[in-house]
């Protein structure tokens, strides 16, 4: 899943936040010493490597995986996670119970008080994020389409990403329906993985 997923996945809970969202910045253990990270901070990015693990492997994940495929290959993946953050966007309040235009603020203010816990390559994808308000834009096809073109750009190989929008427009009822059999059984998980970390 991609970064909004992620944020509320981590229960308004500062280090999960912030582990989360550095998940993938840290390499390894996120326990050696040499990352730096706190207790709650070393169970976020746990929690980010477990909703990714079961996302990667979740059927209806596959299934839009293979309707990408022919013009991603293997960033198909990538264009799934920020294809569901839209689905998650646009109907944030009746999956979340919360409105998007309440919770994101409050996470970008966690990443602006704790800025100094992150990564610089994290902090720096923070600012570009929060200056153009990614999450928020999430929402519209534009901000789609900005997110996969930015992804695209970074990407070592052609990945068809700068294009992918076409694909998010083709099977957006089909993506729409995988995304809403998906999301309830990832809350799911998240809830139990979340007790099971917070409780070593």
């Amino acid at each position: 899943m991609n970064i909004l997923a992620h944020a509320y996945l981590s229960d308004r809970q500062p280090g999960l936040v912030i582990g989360n969202f550095i998940g993938d910045f840290i390499k390894g253990n996120p326990k050696n010493p040499r990352h730096n990270l706190t207790s709650g901070e070393v169970t976020g990015v746990r929690l980010h490597r477990a909703i990714d693990t079961f996302t990667d492997a979740h059927p209806d994940v596959a299934a839009v995986r293979d309707l990408l495929h022919p013009r991603c290959h293997k960033y198909a993946g990538a264009a799934v996670d920020i294809f569901f953050d839209h689905f998650l966007a646009v109907d944030f309040l009746p999956l979340t119970g919360e409105t998007l235009s309440g919770f994101v603020p409050d996470f970008y203010h966690v990443l602006t008080v704790h800025a100094a816990r992150l990564p610089p390559a994290a902090g720096r994808m923070a600012e570009y994020m929060i200056r153009q308000d990614w999450l928020t834009n999430y929402q519209f096809a534009e901000g789609i389409d900005r997110s996969l073109k930015g992804v695209s750009r970074r990407t070592a190989y052609p990945s068809g990403l700068d294009t992918a929008i076409i694909d998010f427009t083709a099977y957006y009822d089909q993506i729409a329906r995988h995304f809403s059999l998906f999301w309830p059984a990832l809350v799911e998980h998240c809830q139990q993985t979340r007790t099971l970390l917070l409780s070593e």
